[in-house]
């Protein structure tokens, strides 16, 4: 008499009911990855959080609705080797220049909320002495009011000035700080890198406290540009 034999399908449908009854995960589908900018840049929400909205908290500044002309100068400066970080030269060392306007584009989109101000409680004299600089520059070592490249708001000047409010202050430090050092440099000529260099270390200090005690006005955006030239030749302004 031969001995029963049970169909190769049985042995399929009871393998597959045990791993069902034990909880076992069967084959899922394979995942697919959508090819948008959005999800191909999301190695830089790593540093600068979820859409570039980086809090204050930290170092990291905030990218999110930022003028798409400074991002994308800054993006080519770290390619190019005029600004110096580990981390993002390796990023964009290989990218060329319409993929870094294409990234510098969707941050700017992004136009999202501000967290409250980093900085309380700063010394009224140091406040005075920033707000001075900031606000109306000082004449006889040729330093220009902050304002006058960044906006009367201090959001940003399209095309490409940057805003300065709601940055982290050791942020706002390290970055004056490398400009005077040489460690970071923009396109020539390099107006920051010169005006840096005139600030000393007491100004450089109370100016991002100054900054990063600011509120964000209602109107975060950068505004247009300005029919008065630009107080200095500078190279990452408009050409």
């Amino acid at each position: 008499m031969k001995p029963l034999t049970l169909p190769r399908t049985f042995f399929k449908l009871a393998l597959l009911l045990a791993f069902t009854a034990l909880g076992v995960p069967l084959l899922a589908a394979p995942r697919t990855v959508p090819d948008t900018i959005a999800q191909r840049v999301v190695a830089c929400t790593v540093c600068h959080g979820e859409e570039g909205r980086a809090t204050n908290a930290g170092y990291f500044p905030r990218i999110a609705g930022k003028p798409a002309g400074y991002l994308y100068n800054q993006l080519r400066n770290f390619r190019d080797g005029r600004r110096t970080n580990a981390a993002m030269t390796h990023l964009v060392d290989h990218l060329s220049d319409a993929y870094l306007r294409e990234m510098a584009d969707y941050f700017a989109s992004q136009d999202l909320p501000y967290p409250p101000p980093q900085t309380a409680n700063a010394p009224a004299a140091v406040l005075q002495q920033a707000q001075t600089l900031v606000l109306q520059g000082d004449a006889q070592r040729n330093i220009p009011a902050c304002t006058q490249c960044h906006g009367n708001a201090m959001t940003g000047q399209l095309p490409a000035y940057p805003g300065l409010l709601g940055l982290p202050r050791d942020y706002v430090v390290g970055q004056l700080g490398a400009w005077q050092t040489g460690k970071r440099h923009a396109a020539a000529p390099d107006c920051m890198g010169q005006i840096a260099k005139r600030l000393t270390a007491d100004e450089i200090s109370a100016m991002a406290t100054w900054l990063s005690s600011q509120p964000l006005p209602a109107q975060t955006h950068a505004v247009a540009a300005g029919t008065t030239p630009p107080p200095m030749d500078c190279g990452s302004g408009p050409r």
